[in-house]
C-alpha cells in the first residue's frame, strides 16, 4: 500500500525508532486513566513515567494455541464516529497480518457500535478456529469477556487502539493517549497565554469529550487537564462544561454544544473537542450562532474533514497519529505469536489495566498539526491528500489550497 510506503520512507529507520523515541521523551509507561465523574473539575490522576517493559506477556496469558498460528481474527469497535476503523486500519491491519503469517486465514469483523455483538463476534470466530484475536474494542470493560472466552481457550488476544480491562490480556498496541491529549489541551493554553482569539482572563472553557465506555477517551481528558487545570484553577480559565459524548456520536457532539450555547447564550470562547468528527459537528453549532473561526477548536486523527476545518481557520488543530506503525507493530506481535518467539525491542512500555497488571505494551507518539505544518507532516506522509482536504474550497484558501 502506497501509504504504508511513504511513511515507513518518511520515518527511515521504522518502528524501533519511531516507538523508542516515545520513551525518549518521557511518553509512554502507565497509560491508564482512573474514570473520574464528567461534570468535575477535579484534576485527572497524573501518568506515571515511562518505563522499559520485557517481551513478556501479561501475568496470566496463555499463548499455547497461538503457536503455528494461521488463523487470525480482526475485530473492529465501529464505522460511525471515525474514517479511520474502515479505510485505514482494517485494510493495514489485514495487509501486515498477511506479510506476517503468509497464508493465513484472517476473519474480519466490525461491531457497528454494539458490544454484544463484537462478543457475539469474537465467539464466531474463536469456533471458527482463531488462535490469535485482535480486539478493537467497543467497550473496553465488556470486551474482558472476549479476552476470557479466548483464554478459555488458550487464544492469546491482542487489544488494537483500546485498551481491554482483563489481567489476561497479552498485549497492547496504541498510541501514547495522555499525550494525546496534552498535546490539545496544550496547544490550548499556548493560545490563551498568546492572546490568541482575542482571549482573556476568565475565557469560559467547554469540554467535549469521547465516549466514557473508550479508555482513550479518559485518557484524552486527563491528558488535557494535565494542561487546562493549572489555569482552571488560576481562574485565567472558567470551565463551564465537561461531558463524555455517548459512543463518540458526532451529532450527539452537535447538541452537546447547541446546548452548551444557549446555556451560555454564546458566551463561550474555547472548545476542547476530542476528535476531528466532533469538531465537525461542534463548528456545525458555532457557525449557525457566527462562532465558527472566533473560538479556538481542537480535535484529533488528522482526517480529511479536520485538515479542510484547519485550512479554513473553523479548527485550530489536530493530532496525527500515524496508524501505519499501529498496523506494523500489530503485525509484528502476531509474528512473534505465531512463532513462539519474544517480540524484543517491539515493547517500548507498559499498560495497567484497572486490575493491577501491568501489560506489555507498543505505545507511538502523536504529532500536534496546525495549519502551519500540514504541508510538512500529512501531505509530505501521504497520510491525508492534498486534493482531498481543499476540495470545494477557493484556490489559496489558508495560504495552503
Amino acid at each position: 500500500m502506497n501509504l504504508t510506503k511513504s511513511l515507513y520512507k518518511k520515518f527511515g529507520l521504522g518502528l524501533a525508532v519511531v516507538m523508542g523515541s516515545a520513551m525518549m521523551l518521557g511518553a509512554c509507561g502507565d497509560n491508564t486513566a482512573t474514570p473520574v465523574p464528567a461534570a468535575t473539575t477535579a484534576a485527572a490522576t497524573t501518568a506515571a513515567v515511562a518505563t522499559t517493559a520485557s517481551g513478556a506477556t501479561g501475568a496470566k496469558a496463555d499463548l499455547s494455541a497461538a503457536k503455528g498460528c494461521k488463523n487470525v481474527a480482526i475485530l473492529l469497535p465501529e464505522t460511525d464516529s471515525s474514517f479511520r476503523w474502515e479505510a485505514l486500519d482494517r485494510p493495514l491491519l489485514q495487509q501486515e497480518i498477511a506479510a506476517a503469517i503468509p497464508g493465513a486465514t484472517i476473519q474480519y469483523s466490525n461491531a457497528s457500535n454494539n458490544a454484544d455483538t463484537q462478543q457475539n463476534q469474537a465467539e464466531a470466530a474463536l469456533t471458527k478456529g482463531a488462535c490469535i484475536l485482535v480486539v478493537g474494542a467497543k467497550d473496553g470493560d465488556k470486551a474482558s469477556a472476549i479476552v476470557q472466552k479466548a483464554k478459555a481457550a488458550k487464544v492469546p488476544v491482542i487489544a488494537y487502539d483500546r485498551l481491554i480491562q482483563d489481567n489476561d490480556l497479552a498485549y497492547y498496541v496504541s498510541f501514547d493517549n495522555v499525550k494525546v491529549g496534552e498535546l490539545q489541551g496544550q496547544w490550548l493554553a499556548d493560545q490563551y497565554k498568546a492572546g490568541n482569539y482575542g482571549l482573556k482572563k476568565g475565557a469560559k472553557l467547554a469540554m467535549i469529550n469521547g465516549g466514557q465506555t473508550d479508555n482513550n477517551a479518559l485518557l484524552f481528558r486527563q491528558g488535557a487537564l494535565n494542561k487546562l487545570k493549572p489555569l482552571v484553577d488560576s481562574g485565567d480559565l472558567t470551565l463551564v462544561y465537561d461531558q463524555y459524548t455517548p459512543d463518540w456520536d458526532n451529532a450527539k457532539a452537535q447538541t452537546l454544544m447547541e446546548g452548551v450555547l444557549t446555556a451560555q447564550k454564546n458566551d463561550l470562547q474555547i472548545a476542547y473537542v476530542a476528535n476531528d468528527g466532533m469538531a465537525n459537528t461542534v463548528i456545525a453549532a458555532l457557525r449557525a450562532q457566527k462562532l465558527n473561526g472566533k473560538v479556538p477548536v481542537t480535535g484529533q486523527d488528522a482526517s480529511d474533514d479536520g485538515i479542510k476545518n484547519i485550512i479554513t481557520g473553523d479548527q485550530g488543530m489536530t493530532v496525527y497519529k500515524a496508524i501505519p506503525l499501529e498496523a506494523k507493530a500489530t503485525g509484528q506481535l502476531v509474528a512473534a505469536l505465531a512463532a513462539g518467539t519474544d517480540p524484543g525491542s517491539i515493547i517500548n512500555g507498559k499498560t495497567k489495566t484497572k486490575g493491577g497488571v501491568d501489560v506489555p505494551s507498543v505505545l507511538a507518539v502523536p504529532v500536534t498539526v496546525t495549519k502551519d505544518n500540514i504541508v510538512s507532516t500529512v501531505f509530505k506522509d501521504g497520510f491525508v491528500k492534498k486534493e482531498n482536504a481543499c476540495k470545494g474550497l477557493p484556490a489559496g484558501t489558508g495560504g495552503i489550497c
